[in-house]
């Protein structure tokens, strides 16, 4: 078994299956990013595998033991941690707070790992007494991922981290994001951006209507002229 290994997941809201037999895996400390077209599942994957929607068939293990069917705040004690698209920060508390409420399953040494990512986000601590909701989009995000940081995790899940954000604070990010995988933090990402994301990704995943159509290198993917045109746009 890999650090995370997904196995013919089958999963979906309500009734309705999105996922149709989704198999996909993340060694420890690789980088691996999700691609697709809007509806492909990616986003319901990482929901899957964080606990936030059931997994009907298949399985998802982490460091060799089954989690699918454990609640979130379980599955993060495990090591792993889930920054959502969306409504992934607190508007209303500063930034400080905001990384404080991160934390929210330490029992200790909260303020050295506030300082840890003031040191990998600088801007952070400019703004630390800032309430969030007056941050800037990509500093909304940088907030988000150092939220995600705070409990220490083994395996960071990004949705989306990207998104709405313009050419340079995309470079800006992506950097960070390298970052982190650097520091030997495995690393799983849906990204819509996919000829930056392709740029800095160990392997890749391409998910077509709820299934796997293709699996390779980042280079692969930018080498194949069929994957280019159709889902890099380059």
């Amino acid at each position: 078994m890999s650090f995370l290994d997904v196995g013919n997941v089958i999963s979906g809201y309500g009734e309705g299956d999105i996922l149709h037999g989704v198999s996909l895996r993340v060694d420890q400390g690789e980088m691996v990013s999700l691609i697709g077209p809007n509806g492909a599942g990616k986003s319901t994957l990482l929901k899957a595998i964080v606990g936030l929607l059931k997994v009907r068939q298949g399985e998802i293990g982490f460091k060799k033991k089954i989690i699918s069917g454990l609640k979130p705040p379980e599955i993060t004690k495990l090591g792993i941690c889930y920054v959502p698209q969306e409504e992934n920060i607190f508007p209303t508390l500063t930034v400080g707070e905001n990384l404080e409420m991160g934390a929210y399953i330490m029992k200790g040494g909260i303020q050295k790992r506030v300082e840890e990512i003031y040191f990998l986000f600088p801007v952070l601590k400019e703004r630390r007494l800032m309430e969030a909701g007056t941050l800037s989009g990509g500093e909304r995000q940088m907030l988000a991922m150092g939220m995600g940081l705070m409990v220490q995790p083994e395996l960071l899940i990004l949705d989306e981290p990207s998104a709405g954000l313009g050419p340079v604070l995309v470079d800006e990010i992506f950097g960070k994001i390298q970052e982190i995988n650097r520091r030997g933090i495995a690393i799983l990402m849906v990204e819509q951006n996919a000829w930056e994301s392709l740029q800095i990704t160990d392997r890749v995943y391409l998910l077509v209507m709820g299934k796997n159509r293709m699996e390779g290198t980042g280079k692969e993917f930018l080498d194949n002229p069929e994957i280019r045109e159709s889902f890099i746009g380059r």
